[in-house]
């Protein structure tokens, strides 16, 4: 009885030797990881000869020689991950018009020549690193013809010449990363179209000429890197108007004027821009002049006339302010006294504020309340200006409390971080008794009540359902590897994501949020952290948590999407939670339509999305931390949904069976392993 090899997953082990040059000889291999090992040799020239290859997976060994010219002919490939090894020798032709490719990374190699011209169309390309190589010439202008593409990192190369303005035809571009090279010429001014940017880093390049002013116009840029290059003129003004810009670095220029007047930075982000003033720079602006000296002279007589009357106004006031106190002293004490007690609020402003403490005081009613959970109470609040705020109040111990229910993390991590994705906190209200957060409202209320909440007036179809997933996963994905110290949230969960008018998922609540010095780092806590059915299995019984315990709890997030079920449900059984009960579901065909929400209407979802989004819950809750993705893996699978709108709909379990071609006991292996 023959073997048919389909999947081989041999990756983080201690193989040596070389990858062996039959092994394309399989013509049904799909999937290969034989990545962080310690490989050596060439890769070999047929793995895809049977024209099934989906994923190619190489990281971290010590590959050598040249990247297959054959791989640019397997149109199967769907990720081709080379990073982290010595490949040398130019990109092969074709690769980026691979027409399922969706995941391209050579990043950390010696690969040499020019990114191709020969860009036809790679509509599910998302993801493009090739960083730290040894690329050079211009970059094409054909790069715009990659619609898809939300991530394009090529720093440390030797690209020169100018940045091509077709860099900005991809409309769904997030992160662009073009630092370390040779770029010249000016920042193209087509930047701007660039809606959905977030990252931005053209450090340690010759570019030249002023900073569009038209970059105002991304609103979600929060992390820009302009430094050492030879842009001259002012820093546009217009990005103090950037309120999610966070990280920003215009250091070892040729800026001149006075810089825009920030929420707050390091002064470190402008050094080496000696025509710069204003600030905190030690060098202050010029003040303006007059051209005569008749004309200095009036000025000077007109401040002594004014200074003079203003002089003895004042003394006038402090009189009668003297003879109102000795007349009502005793009042006036009692007064402040008690005001002083009750309430001696400090107001901190992460944000541009219209209003006060008063005026956050003054939403704390009963008829504002919202909600109410472990950690305090949350109101809604209408400030003077028209703008709908949310305050959440957080139980306080008294004065010399040594607990504060979460106020220092969420402070601690909330004050730093800027992302669309992310709830955004205006500010804080603090005294010795109550703490007060300040966030920008979401008239839809969380995921957890629209699911499960008996009124019905939100519904959520399947799109918004995926889109949500997808807008999480984004957030969660920004506190792992986008943050530095890394941050795990600790009590990821489905009332945790807000919706805003739009539906769009924002992650919420970081009471419990933890940072992390070292990535690679697991701490021990000193009790369990979260809510119960999202904790992870090894953190409940070693309180040993890092990110992949976020990973677990977003993992039954998504079956509470999938399924409309609360992560413990009386039909599940005695201590039976969603993961397991999801497990056993799959285990035959007619389980997987059972556990579909009926109120997103099952007849006529697409098979394939389903099953994709069902097969990243099942990978994001598995038993060992090892076995599930990281969170930038799990935005990449999702991303890979909605491309995936090709095959059927979903509509009975006969129309399953024979889609899936597959036995009873065969499915749950496919969810799994495909």
């Amino acid at each position: 009885m023959s073997v048919i090899l389909q999947v081989l997953y041999l990756w983080k082990n201690k193989l040596t030797g070389t990858i062996p040059e039959n092994l394309g000889q399989n013509l049904n291999l799909t999937l290969l990881d034989l990545s962080s090992n310690l490989l050596t040799g060439s890769i070999p020239k047929g793995l895809c000869a049977g024209q099934k290859l989906q994923w190619l997976i190489l990281l971290e060994n010590q590959l050598t020689g040249p990247i297959p010219e054959s791989l640019g002919r397997c149109e199967s490939l769907t990720k081709i991950r080379l990073g982290g090894n010595s490949l040398s020798g130019p990109i092969p032709l074709g690769l980026l018009s691979l027409p399922n490719v969706n995941m391209v990374e050579i990043q950390n190699n010696q690969v040499s020549g020019s990114i191709p011209s020969e860009i036809i169309d790679a509509p599910l390309l998302s993801y493009l690193d090739f960083s730290h190589n040894n690329l050079s010439s211009k970059l094409p202008e054909s790069i715009g013809n990659l619609p898809g593409i939300m991530s394009f990192f090529i720093a440390g190369n030797h690209f020169s010449g100018s940045i091509p303005p077709q860099i900005c035809d991809m409309p769904n571009l997030n992160k662009l990363d073009l630092s370390g090279n040779s770029f010249s010429d000016n920042i193209p001014p087509e930047i701007a179209n660039c809606k959905k940017l977030g990252l931005l880093d053209m450090s340690h390049n010759s570019l030249t000429g002023s900073i569009p002013s038209q970059m105002e116009y991304i609103p979600d840029l929060y992390f820009l890197n302009l430094s050492h290059n030879q842009l001259s003129g002012p820093i546009p003004s217009q990005f103090a108007n950037l309120q999610t810009l966070s990280i920003f670095d215009f250091s070892y220029n040729n800026l001149s004027g006075r810089i825009p007047l920030f929420d707050s930075y390091n002064v470190s982000v402008f050094e080496g821009n000696p025509l710069l003033c204003g600030g905190l720079l030690p060098q202050a602006c010029p003040n303006a002049t007059y051209g005569h000296r008749s004309k200095g002279m009036n000025s000077n007589l007109l401040s002594w006339l004014v200074g003079a009357l203003f002089s003895a106004a004042l003394m006038v006031l402090m009189a009668g302010m003297c003879c109102f106190f000795r007349k009502y002293r005793s009042q006036i004490y009692k007064y402040f006294h008690r005001e002083s007690i009750i309430r001696p609020w400090k107001l901190t402003a992460f944000q541009r504020l219209d209003f006060s403490a008063t005026e956050v005081l003054d939403c704390l009613d009963e008829d504002n309340i919202i909600g109410r959970g472990g950690a305090g109470t949350v109101y809604k609040g209408v400030m003077p200006s028209g703008e709908i705020v949310a305050v959440k109040r957080l139980a306080g111990e008294g004065k010399g409390a040594s607990h504060d229910h979460g106020f220092s993390a969420e402070i601690q991590t909330l004050g730093k971080i800027r992302h669309r994705n992310i709830v955004r906190l205006l500010g804080c209200c603090s005294n010795h008794e109550t703490n007060l957060l300040v966030y920008d409202y979401m008239p839809n209320g969380s995921l957890g009540e629209v699911l499960h909440s008996k009124d019905q007036s939100v519904s959520l179809d399947w799109d918004t359902r995926c889109n949500i997933a997808i807008q999480a996963a984004h957030g969660l994905c920004y506190l792992h590897h986008d943050c530095s110290p890394l941050i795990v949230h600790r009590d990821v969960k489905s009332n945790n994501i807000l919706l805003d008018s739009t539906l769009h998922a924002h992650v919420a609540d970081f009471g419990l949020a933890k940072l992390f010095q070292d990535t690679d780092k697991t701490e021990s806590m000193s009790s369990i952290a979260g809510s119960y059915g999202y904790i992870a299995p090894e953190y409940a019984y070693t309180l040993k948590v890092n990110e992949k315990s976020d990973i677990y709890s977003f993992g039954v997030v998504l079956m509470e999407l999938l399924t409309g079920k609360r992560p413990i449900e009386a039909e599940f059984g005695d201590g039976v939670d969603i993961v397991q009960w999801v497990r056993r579901k799959i285990q035959t065909k007619d389980g997987i339509l059972d556990l579909l929400d009926p109120r997103m209407g099952v007849v006529g979802i697409p098979l394939q999305e389903v099953m994709l989004v069902l097969r990243v819950a099942l990978l994001c809750s598995s038993d060992l931390p090892v076995d599930r993705p990281t969170m930038r893996d799990v935005v990449q699978m999702l991303a890979d949904v909605k491309p995936k709108r090709k095959g059927s709909a979903l509509g009975n379990s006969r129309e399953l069976a024979e889609l899936m071609g597959l036995k009873d006991d065969e499915l749950h292996q496919v969810l799994v392993c495909v």
